[in-house]
């Protein structure tokens, strides 16, 4: 006896990287108990439901190893400027004036229905109120790290560094029994992130055992204005306070010599690549293909809402996929099947997770996702792994799982509550816009 048989066209299990014809995932109390042939698995269990997938290719959950969830109400709120601009002129005064326990709330829910339908199971976020986050992560069944965010200026959430720290740890501890709910600690960056606090971040991650999530090395000003004032490019400063390790998840990471590749690659250190937003943001490209070469764990991010404009995990892996191969002059750049693992298992073991999810293997939560290929504009596949990166996009996503538990079921969001989500996302969109800053 069994909860759940799923069976399918193809399975990709990512590792081994293999793709399996016509096999079924057999699922207990939310974990994977065995993959194998279609007709053994209906010989071998009897399960409660069994779902069969004629024409999809069923993949381990995405897992967006960057965002900033809640930023998804300021989605276009700002677009076309440069990060400091953008930053310093709309978004930091955008959430001085609206950020609270309900915007982050409301602002993550829409986030996981957007993630959820596109086949993301677990995010990486980092942003302010993380039990506000966690509470509407829970509310949809979504796996989540939250960031333990920490900056030296005040906002609506906290008054300095300190504040910040000591209140994402109570809240850490609060949730501390959910399986589905985990944390790390998140310095937002080099820039607003000083000596001392890196120290005590530092400490934490050795005591806690808990990642260091931090943007790093994204445009060239930041580059700039770190060897003014420290003498140091952010990764050296980094290095020399003893925080780059394989806890340590560097964030775009677009300008790197090759001394920044070394470190990075010496001490372990994963890196969350968000092409669209780097190139909305027009930051640069990531030299991703070189950090893979010196084994430099990499995962995709979408970064936030606000400056991507899409959660959207399937566009992440095209456009990776492209910018590689045209960057380096080599078609063969970043194959499907790397893409797809940047997605998923190298994000999960980025956070620490890889051996709970991000490949489909016996004993692991059933983190799963269901890909249509059955379509026209699908047609012909001689390539599932392929399609996923080159043909489908998240409108494909039929089904997901977390754990076991499906969150969609035939492209509909299993939520109770879609018309008090809507009501509060129209609530913050009259706010936002007659409520400018100044």
């Amino acid at each position: 006896m069994i909860d759940l048989l799923i069976e399918a066209r193809w399975i990709a299990t990512v590792a081994p990287d293999q793709v399996l014809k016509s096999h079924a995932v057999a699922v207990n109390d939310g974990r994977i108990v065995s993959i194998l042939p279609a007709g053994e698995a209906r010989t071998r269990y009897q399960a409660k439901q069994v779902v069969n997938l004629h024409d999809h290719i069923l993949i381990p959950g995405l897992i967006n190893l960057h965002t900033h969830a809640a930023m998804s109400l300021m989605r276009g709120l700002a677009d076309d400027l440069p990060l400091m601009e953008w930053l310093q002129k709309h978004i930091w005064p955008a959430e001085a004036v609206h950020m609270s326990a309900q915007f982050v709330y409301d602002g993550t829910r829409l986030a996981c229905a957007e993630m959820l339908k596109g086949g993301i199971t677990c995010f990486n976020d980092m942003y302010f109120f993380p039990d506000a986050a966690a509470a509407a992560a829970a509310e949809f069944g979504m796996r989540a790290v939250l960031g333990i965010t920490a900056l030296e200026f005040p906002t609506p959430y906290a008054s300095d560094a300190t504040d910040y720290l000591s209140k994402g740890l109570a809240v850490r501890e609060a949730w501390r029994t959910d399986p589905l709910i985990h944390f790390c600690l998140a310095p937002h960056a080099p820039y607003t992130v000083s000596n001392g606090t890196f120290e005590r971040i530092l400490t934490l991650s050795e005591q806690l055992n808990l990642p260091i999530h931090c943007h790093v090395h994204e445009t060239r000003q930041e580059i700039e204005d770190s060897l003014r004032q420290f003498g140091l490019r952010p990764l050296a400063r980094l290095a020399k306070q003893g925080l780059l390790g394989p806890n340590f998840i560097g964030v775009h990471a677009v300008h790197l010599d090759d001394a920044d590749l070394k470190l990075l690659a010496d001490t372990g250190c994963s890196i969350a690549h968000c092409p669209t937003s780097n190139l909305k943001l027009a930051s640069g490209f990531a030299p991703v293909v070189k950090m893979r070469q010196v084994g430099i764990n990499v995962g995709l991010g979408t970064d936030g809402a606000a400056s991507n404009n899409r959660l959207d995990l399937f566009g992440e892996m095209r456009l990776a996929s492209l910018l590689a191969k045209g960057l380096n002059s080599d078609a063969s750049a970043l194959p499907s099947g790397e893409i797809l693992r940047m997605a998923t298992l190298d994000a999960a073991n980025a956070l620490g997770l890889g051996q709970q999810t991000g490949s489909i293997a016996p004993g692991k939560f059933a983190d799963l996702c269901a890909v249509s290929l059955g379509e026209l504009e699908c047609q012909p596949c001689f390539d599932p792994v392929s399609h996923l990166v080159n043909v489908a996009g998240r409108e494909s996503v039929t089904h997901v799982w977390v754990a076991g538990k499906c969150c969609v079921d035939n492209k509909t969001l299993r939520y109770d509550r879609p018309n008090d989500l809507e009501a509060a996302i129209a609530l913050w969109q009259n706010s936002l816009e007659f409520r400018k800053p100044a």
